[in-house]
């Protein structure tokens, strides 16, 4: 059986993995049955060895009471205390040293329109690893300007390590007075993006938005995690949504107290688990619309709580892949942000929502319910990167889309978790930039494949 999410169009890059962990799916299926009957049969023999040694001192039925509260009562500090704290110890004190650390050929910035620069109110050596590298790299002035053929400003990039103050309210608090120190709120546009669990910001997200911009612009973003997005995904899962909230409520707060007039258009991003983190300060596609003048999310988890809300309130007939909601008046999806996005011929006014979602993305698919329940878009009609021969089956196919996970990233751009060069399309859909043509976009998809 081919895995769903198994691409047509990156056999070289990942589809040469999917295929021998395809067939083993059954096979870890039955390790993971195996394992959990082994687990539960050495409770029970707990339980019976317990209750055997109470029974020395106790009546026979008190002994089993107290043997299975006792065996209740000890998995459950492993589980939820010791064990899951033991390993969140142990993984933050290995990716905090990591995080000391600057990726070669990064160097504090010499402006004074980033954290770390001259004058920043945000010290160099707290913007953690990743946040280094946001504020490290990008395009240039002379870049920008080349490509736009107009005279380009230098972005503004505002960054707040956890390192930089103690607590997400403290970050953004921080990270708002260095972007108005920097002069953040007197550009055109101003772009609040939540990063992923290690605080690492797609740099194809904020360069095409920049390039876009003739970098008349500012971008703002807070670590909340030393941990990686997938172990973030099962421990730190909260903070990404406080980190979303308390920035975005910050610079929303600062932003509101300007004239009209005098206010840039504000914009939220997010990719991934920073998706997830950014959708946490609203409560739907009209509050969007009412506090942002545009939004971008790219590969979107399954337990994103706003896309979640959006594809099961779809309008009947739209495929889940890609749904039309609410006749696409704020929030649309797009498989191809290259293409139309649908719903075509019908007005797409004021703020626009747009989610990048590729047909091939597994994070987008994985959901505990494949164990179970058979997802509409695999009784639809397949995405055009996706195998045209898949089918439902309880356990295989959650282990079929678990197993292309690892993998997600290691493909061409367009399939799979790699949205660089939608990003442009994707952008230029909600900023609407004027002056921007067709071949602009293909010249700016060329710069951004080769950003890293």
């Amino acid at each position: 059986m081919p895995s769903p999410i198994g691409n047509r169009g990156s056999r070289d890059a990942g589809t040469e993995y999917n295929i021998p962990l395809a067939v083993a799916s059954p096979f870890i299926a039955v390790l993971v049955f195996s394992l959990f009957l082994l687990i539960g049969r050495g409770l029970r023999g707990l339980y019976r060895w317990a209750a055997k040694l109470l029974s020395r001192w106790i009546g026979p039925r008190a002994a089993r009471g107290v043997g299975w509260l006792l065996v209740v009562g000890l998995t459950y500090l492993v589980v939820s205390g010791l064990l899951l704290q033991g390993f969140i110890g142990l993984m933050n004190k290995a990716y905090s040293v990591r995080d000391t650390t600057t990726a070669e050929g990064v160097k504090q910035p010499t402006t004074s329109l980033r954290s770390g620069g001259p004058g920043s109110l945000i010290p160099w050596d707290t913007l953690g690893f990743q946040g280094r590298n946001f504020i490290g790299k990008g395009p240039s002035v002379s870049d920008i300007g080349k490509f736009t053929g107009q005279p380009a400003m230098e972005p503004i990039r505002i960054y707040a390590g956890l390192a930089s103050a103690k607590g997400a309210q403290a970050q953004a608090a921080l990270a708002v007075k260095d972007l108005q120190r920097a002069g953040g709120f007197q550009r055109k546009y101003l772009d609040v993006v939540t990063t992923t669990g290690s605080g690492w910001v797609d740099p194809a997200l904020v360069d095409s938005f920049e390039y876009l911009t003739g970098g008349d612009c500012a971008t703002v973003a807070i670590q909340y995690s030393y941990l990686p997005s997938w172990i973030s995904y099962l421990v730190d899962k909260v903070k990404a949504q406080e980190a979303g909230r308390v920035l975005f409520d910050a610079v929303y707060g600062a932003w509101a107290k300007l004239p009209a007039d005098h206010r840039p258009k504000l914009v939220v991003a997010g990719e991934s688990l920073g998706s997830f983190g950014g959708e946490a300060a609203f409560t739907g596609g009209n509050d969007l619309a009412n506090r942002t003048n545009g939004a971008l999310f790219a590969g979107p988890p399954n337990f994103n709580t706003l896309w979640t809300q959006f594809t099961d309130n779809r309008q009947a007939g739209s495929p889940e892949i890609q749904p039309i909601y609410q006749n696409g008046q704020i929030v649309r999806f797009a498989n191809d942000a290259a293409k139309a996005i649908p719903p075509e011929g019908q007005p797409w006014n004021g703020t626009r929502v747009l989610y990048l979602q590729n047909p091939s993305d597994p994070i987008v698919w994985w959901s505990p319910h494949l164990i179970f329940s058979q997802p509409d878009w695999i009784s639809e009609p397949p995405g055009s990167d996706v195998l045209g021969r898949m089918f439902w089956m309880p356990f295989i196919t959650f282990w079929q889309v678990t197993a292309d996970l690892p993998f997600a990233t290691g493909v061409p751009a367009g399939h799979g978790h790699r949205y660089s060069g939608a990003y442009v399309y994707g952008w230029n859909a909600v900023l609407r930039p004027p002056g921007i043509t067709a071949q602009d976009l293909t010249n700016l998809g060329t710069i951004i494949a080769k950003v890293r």
